[in-house]
């Protein structure tokens, strides 16, 4: 069964300011609306001009022009769609639309509450979808939280989440773990299990086990990280998830733990991010690692990285990605790589400019494999939020072939807007690699 989904034509638009990158806004709170945010985004892997963009609770965002003029519409499915939205593509260039099922709906003949994990999937570039497949239905248990990876190799997609006996009680006994399940094609879906050796609280804070995120290297190893009481985590499986460590290796500490407090956010979150290098490059095979915390003080949060190149039993020391010396805010952070290149970015909140609650939109990247990076605003205008309104959880950034799409949510009178920047890469190494021909060409011959 399929879903048409009307659309309208979205055309580049963008804020007042000054900045060299392009600022479409693809949607904009209107009254009584519920607030767009926590955007995802995907370019496809077979034409990079084909683009699909995801907000709270059932928006979907399409371009085929590479971003000169979008689509929207609204996603629908027998299960319900009710937010934390996640798109993917695959290398035939089929996206797929994760998120949570309507936890209000019921199954009418048993009035039992069903919340799962719901994938939906589309052939033709995001204009329509499938109703959708079932993903961890565990009734009266909670799922939440899920992002999902696809093998290069072999086309398996895996998704990983958090599963709360009851979300938001604060029992003792309640128990919060991380799941994962796995399709060969997005229809059916294998049983969830159990990775975390450790279970967290169900409160959805420091002691909750969260941020649940796949990777898959080019040998088809599999890993999983996530936070918990002030560390994170990995888990791995290096028989595509039939069998796993059993202990979780301890990747390093997270000070003041993966939930923390931003002024004028109303929650923010430094969860991990995890990518498994496939490009044709010297650091093919590398994991990269990503997150927030708050190690230098409560007034002063930081994006970190750090590497390994032994499938995570080693890692680098953690390197700060903001390059900034203000002591100032910077959060909600994602990170990309792409894959053609090798080229890594990692999107961030930043706040380095001013004394107050503005915040910038930045861009940290790298042709090193992190070795180092350059940051550079990348949003038109600062904007001030409200925690008086809700901002969403995270950002996203999707990077193929040269072509690097930024989405992120912005708020301006405590009304949210969706903003996308599609950005080619020789505009960031482009310029750098051309000083260095002519510092090359201008030295004299000894």
């Amino acid at each position: 069964m399929r879903f048409y989904l009307s659309v309208f034509a979205i055309y580049a638009s963008a804020f007042s300011g000054y900045s060299q990158f392009k600022n479409i806004v693809l949607d904009v709170q209107k009254d009584g609306e519920r607030a767009p945010a926590e955007p995802s985004i995907a370019i496809s892997l077979k034409d990079r001009d084909n683009i699909v963009g995801a907000a709270i609770l059932d928006k979907v965002y399409v371009t085929k022009d590479g971003g000169d003029t979008w689509s929207a519409s609204r996603l629908e499915s027998s299960m319900g769609v009710w937010g934390d939205p996640v798109v993917i593509s695959d290398k035939k260039g089929d996206f797929y639309y994760f998120h949570l099922s309507d936890p209000t709906g019921r199954n009418w003949d048993s009035e039992e509450i069903l919340d799962r994990i719901v994938c939906q999937k589309s052939t033709d570039g995001g204009e329509t979808w499938s109703d959708g497949a079932s993903i961890g239905l565990n009734h009266p248990k909670d799922q939440d939280k899920e992002w999902a990876v696809i093998d290069p190799n072999s086309n398996n997609i895996y998704v990983a989440w958090t599963q709360f006996d009851d979300y938001g009680s604060k029992d003792p006994g309640c128990q919060s773990n991380i799941l994962l399940s796995n399709s060969s094609g997005g229809k059916k879906w294998s049983d969830p299990i159990r990775l975390n050796q450790f279970s967290g609280d169900c409160v959805d804070d420091d002691q909750t086990t969260e941020g649940a995120m796949p990777a898959v290297g080019p040998q088809g190893y599999l890993y999983v990280v996530w936070s918990w009481n002030e560390k994170i985590y990995l888990d791995r499986s290096y028989d595509k998830g039939k069998t796993w460590l059993s202990n979780d290796i301890e990747i390093d500490e997270q000070p003041g733990g993966w939930s923390f407090s931003i002024p004028g956010i109303n929650r923010t979150n430094g969860m991990p991010v995890l990518l498994a290098d496939n490009s044709p490059t010297q650091y093919r095979g590398m994991l990269y690692l990503s997150w927030a915390d708050q190690r230098n003080g409560e007034d002063n949060t930081d994006i970190w990285f750090m590497r390994s190149a032994n499938g995570g039993d080693l890692w680098s020391g953690a390197t700060r990605v903001n390059d900034d010396d203000s002591g100032r805010h910077q959060f909600l952070s994602w990170m990309a790589q792409d894959a053609t290149t090798g080229y890594l970015y990692i999107l961030f909140y930043d706040r380095r400019a001013y004394d107050d609650n503005q915040t910038d939109v930045y861009l940290a990247y790298s042709n090193n494999g992190g070795s180092s990076f350059e940051n550079v605003k990348i949003s038109e205008s600062p904007f001030v939020p409200s925690e008086e309104h809700f901002f969403g959880d995270y950002t996203n950034i999707a990077a193929h072939e040269g072509r690097i799409v930024a989405i992120w949510t912005r708020m301006d009178d405590g009304k949210t807007s969706i903003i996308a920047s599609v950005i080619e890469d020789e505009a960031l190494f482009g310029e750098r690699e051309e000083k260095g021909r002519k510092k090359k060409k201008g030295k004299k011959k000894s």
